[in-house]
């Protein structure tokens, strides 16, 4: 608790001077803002890769004791590629400038996790999220869903609640919170990763950051912490209703990540707004490249349907099944074939499961007598939507016909069809072979 005005006799910057003022660009500035001094203070202890960074772990430090006005809160990954980078040195000082912070090296059940909000936000601070909140660890997924959900503000999870009889009650228990992870490299799911700002630490190799003496640098750290309070009591009611501009092209999840840094630095004024435009900007490039050098990690469902775009053949009104998963195996085997990175090939039940559950497409039968198969009228508005196109418009498909004579071999070929078995070539073939794999396709393939 404050006993007198900290900010008192103080005008050096980051402190006091008149209750409001002009900053630079024609933000307005509340002051005292102590950006700058928090900034200074975890650049004296903690080394990112990229200057920007100090900026972004700075308005996300304070941006927790304002998020309840914020509405959505980042969710903070403090990255390194190496043991040994600052990690957790980056969240002890969190730990002291943030709202209410707790650490958790690890948490045991989502049912804590919500416990532990009951009674209001608290700022979550996760260290060796590579191993804590690694998906193919059991319960980890639904602690997850909770993370991401509480991004939001009215975010909440049902929860058991024993009564005094002996029975139990249903509680819904807020989840809303700001939550900073760090690990090395964390394998964590595109739906977490796009609600997280990233900051990346690298070793101190040449020695110039200070050592966080907490014996000795503990009461300067909580001096400053009441600072950021105090600066946030005075902007709380004025910071709800700023909706300061981001960037071109910064929106949806982008948007909700950015926009409460941006508040916090709209009302700091100065430098900080143009620091989260260049931060904001700077991540979409990044993205941007990843997506374009195919570095981006894509979700099965998404990467199924690019791919049947791809193999899907021009003209075509519907194709069986089967043929679709010999032309995936076929042109993408290292994600459908038998060798691909799951270990077994796709089988049409798993296909069926990721374009039914996912999009809402389901197999047809337009001949009663034929096999099952996808219609290209049910595939593409979902690649139109997706913004991947699609094949020419096909053909309406002909009524059955009765099935022609068998054809010569030298007839087939012509025809696109395999010169071995007669089926219809769904990708040119210099051999005139389809794809099958046996001893005579093989003999016809070497010939």
């Amino acid at each position: 608790m404050l006993t007198s005005d900290p900010f008192e006799g103080v005008t050096s910057s980051g402190s006091a001077g008149s209750a409001t003022s002009s900053g630079l660009s024609g933000y307005p500035t509340v002051e005292p803002a102590p950006l700058d001094d928090v900034r200074q203070w975890l650049a004296r202890f903690i080394r990112t890769t990229t200057d920007v960074d100090l900026d972004l772990l700075t308005l996300w430090a304070v941006h927790t004791h304002l998020v309840v006005e914020l509405y959505t809160t980042p969710r903070l990954l403090i990255d390194s590629v190496m043991p040994g980078s600052g990690k957790t040195t980056c969240l002890d000082h969190l730990s002291r400038l943030c709202a209410h912070p707790i650490q958790a090296a690890s948490l045991s059940s989502p049912a804590l996790l919500a416990r532990v909000l009951a009674n209001g936000p608290r700022t979550i601070l996760i260290d060796e999220a590579d191993r804590s909140l690694d998906p193919k660890k059991e319960g980890v997924g639904e602690l997850l869903a909770i993370l991401n959900s509480g991004y939001r503000a009215g975010a909440s999870r049902p929860v058991l609640t024993p009564t005094k009889g002996g029975g139990w009650d249903v509680d819904e228990m807020a989840t809303h919170a700001p939550v900073a992870m760090a690990g090395n490299s964390p394998n964590l799911p595109e739906d977490t990763l796009s609600r997280c700002a990233r900051v990346l630490l690298m070793p101190d190799l040449d020695g110039t950051a200070d050592e966080s003496d907490w014996e000795m640098i503990e009461p300067d750290a909580l001096d400053l912490a009441e600072r950021i309070q105090a600066w946030c009591d005075l902007i709380r009611d004025e910071v709800r209703g700023v909706r300061p501009p981001l960037p071109e092209g910064i929106k949806g999840r982008a948007r909700e990540r950015w926009l409460p840094l941006k508040r916090v630095a709209h009302m700091a004024g100065g430098r900080w707004p143009a620091a989260v435009d260049t931060l904001a900007t700077a991540e979409a490039d990044r993205l941007a490249v990843e997506a374009e050098d195919g570095l981006m990690r894509k979700q099965r469902h998404m990467l199924l349907v690019e791919h049947l775009a791809d193999v899907w053949p021009e003209g075509e009104a519907f194709i069986p099944t089967a043929r679709l998963l010999d032309a995936l195996k076929h042109e993408h085997p290292e994600e459908w074939g038998e060798f691909s990175k799951l270990g077994r090939p796709l089988t049409s039940q798993a296909m069926g499961r990721m374009i039914a559950g996912k999009f809402g497409v389901h197999t047809s039968r337009p001949d009663t007598n034929g096999p099952r198969g996808y219609l290209f009228a049910d595939l593409d508005p979902v690649l139109r939507r997706l913004g991947m196109g699609g094949p020419d418009k096909p053909d309406e498909p002909a009524e059955p016909a009765e099935p022609d004579k068998p054809a010569e071999p030298d007839e087939v070929a012509d025809q696109g069809k395999c010169r071995v078995c007669g089926q219809t070539l769904l990708l040119p073939s210099p051999s005139g072979v389809c794809s099958r794999r046996d001893v005579d396709h093989d003999f016809a393939r070497g010939a």
